[in-house]
């Protein structure tokens, strides 16, 4: 006999599942039609947890969010050198992403429903608190000599936060997550060797 699901892990169900529509259709094309069909649900039981899909999308947005806001908080950590703290919410934020592939396009879509637009703008002000969180991590690193002292925050964070950009614009194109980490942890630790304390920048 099947157990009836608790509305939580409903709920936690319907976000699954909108996130994988969302890699697959693209965020813009999901509908509450298609995530029902993808649970075998009825529409009205996708409103019975989320009146409108607007609704949906902010649920994402808020669980988003959390795992960014967690990996920001890294940056303040004091029990580790300041680059591998900056190396680790690198990795972290590509481990997100390989868990929700997504996350890239919902950031960037324009939604001409507007039903995206609440979910965008919290998830890039996360991310715009994560890039401080890494900024900060990097000037403690330039500072107890793990990084050249004469390369300016701004041109290390174009460097480091270029191999995040650089590997989301070829997710979106290969639609292949696989090898994310993997790739982005050799070029981001080729990039901070190249800007280390002892690395030479012609």
């Amino acid at each position: 006999m099947n157990t009836r699901k608790s509305s939580s892990d409903r709920k936690q169900e319907i976000l699954t599942a909108t996130l994988k529509l969302a890699f697959e259709v693209g965020p813009d094309h999901v509908t509450t039609g298609m995530i029902a069909g993808r649970l075998g649900l009825s529409q009205p039981a996708i409103y019975k947890h989320f009146p409108k899909k607007e609704d949906v999308w902010q649920a994402v947005g808020n669980r988003v969010c959390e795992r960014i806001t967690e990996n920001t908080h890294r940056g303040e950590r004091a029990d580790q050198p300041a680059i591998e703290t900056l190396r680790g919410m690198v990795l972290d934020h590509l481990h997100l992403v390989t868990e929700v592939p997504a996350l890239p396009e919902i950031m960037v879509t324009r939604d001409p429903t507007g039903s995206l637009n609440a979910a965008r703008h919290q998830i890039q002000a996360a991310m715009t608190d994560f890039r401080f969180g890494m900024s900060r991590a990097f000037e403690t690193a330039r500072t107890m000599g793990a990084l050249r002292t004469d390369l300016r925050t701004e041109d290390g964070m174009m460097l480091i936060f270029g191999i995040i950009q650089g590997l989301m614009l070829r997710l979106i194109v290969t639609r292949d997550p696989s090898s994310l980490v993997q790739d982005g942890e050799r070029l981001l630790d080729l990039q901070l060797t190249l800007i280390s304390g002892e690395g030479i920048l012609s």
